[in-house]
């Protein structure tokens, strides 16, 4: 299946136009709680992206607007911060992946929850996307398709592979049953290395050479994405091609990725956050989905672990960085 058609596929055409409406000027300041499950604040742009999406939706931080940042890896302390947020009377609770928004809902059943999420449906979070009919809504980020594609597109890039390791959050299950469904008709036997905190990072690595893995997926998950340079890095001493779901990893040295625009997941979510501080119900706003996908492949990385990428997958790069 070409690219095109897998989108028209994976996204079914279900998308709900981003919120476009000016909000109205509050008389006084909300305030945004933002609950991030990684050991450090959300990193690279995600927070520029975040206040800019809000700007279009009509807030301001500093003037009609305040945010409340608060990070933890572990879900004992993400419960805390929640329970933190919700005693501090927040106008709205945005979280992110699985496990900060499980335990933003585990704090509150009444302040609204926006989420940022791998598997609304998959996570427990929502019965449906399309009537969320609880206090949460947000954007869906479509990981455990996208994780079984990035399956495929290694064994499109390597056609002999036959063991792959994959790094996995196991707050997730939906991503890791996705891909090894796909693992079984692609002919791949996949080996499962759970990651919980950066402990174990190395720990992966080490477990995959000596399996003597072929290749790398590293699944969806703030938790990852946080560890980020450390993958990278040892993907890089291991010599194990990896690929990643943003495009911001290929760019800072990761051999391949494929997903939606992380830029702009976060100004999505932004502009639902905006739907309900100007009073929309979380439970009437349809939970929002990526449209477009963007396969970026970094041939400097190829040559260096002495790779070569198929005529036919470059074609259908969005961005080649040479």
């Amino acid at each position: 299946m070409d690219r095109r058609a897998f989108l028209s596929t994976l996204t079914g055409g279900f998308l709900v136009a981003p919120f476009a409406a000016e909000a109205q000027q509050a008389a006084t300041s909300q305030r945004v709680g933002l609950l991030w499950p990684g050991g450090e604040p959300p990193p690279g742009h995600r927070m520029e992206w975040f206040r800019r999406g809000l700007r279009e939706a009509g807030y301001v931080e500093g003037q009609n607007l305040s945010l409340d940042v608060r990070h933890a890896e572990k879900a004992d302390r993400l419960l805390e911060l929640a329970n933190q947020l919700v005693r501090s009377n927040v106008s709205v609770i945005v979280s992110f992946g699985d496990l900060g928004p499980q335990m933003a809902q585990k704090a509150t059943k009444t302040i609204p929850i926006v989420a940022l999420t791998d598997d609304f449906v998959g996570a427990g979070l929502v019965a449906s996307l399309g009537r969320p009919k609880a206090n949460t809504t947000g954007v869906n980020i479509l990981s455990p398709e996208l994780s079984a594609k990035r399956l495929s597109l290694l064994k499109e890039m390597f056609p002999s592979l036959s063991r792959v390791a994959v790094l996995w959050d196991p707050v997730n299950s939906t991503q890791l049953t996705s891909t090894q469904d796909a693992a079984g008709r692609l002919g791949v036997k996949i080996q499962v290395l759970e990651v919980r905190g950066r402990e174990d990072v190395l720990k992966g690595f080490q477990a995959a050479t000596k399996a003597r893995a072929e290749a790398l997926n590293v699944f969806a998950s703030p938790l990852l994405s946080s560890l980020q340079k450390s993958i990278q890095d040892l993907a890089a001493r291991h010599r194990l091609p990896a690929i990643y779901q943003w495009r911001e990893h290929a760019e800072n040295g990761g051999l391949v990725s494929y997903g939606p625009s992380l830029e702009e997941m976060w100004r999505q979510t932004a502009l639902v956050t905006g739907k309900i501080l100007t009073g929309a119900k979380p439970a009437d706003v349809p939970i929002e989905q990526p449209s477009k996908f963007e396969l970026v492949i970094n041939l400097k990385t190829a040559k260096a672990l002495s790779l070569t990428i198929p005529p036919s997958l470059l074609q259908r790069a969005d961005q080649v960085i040479e």
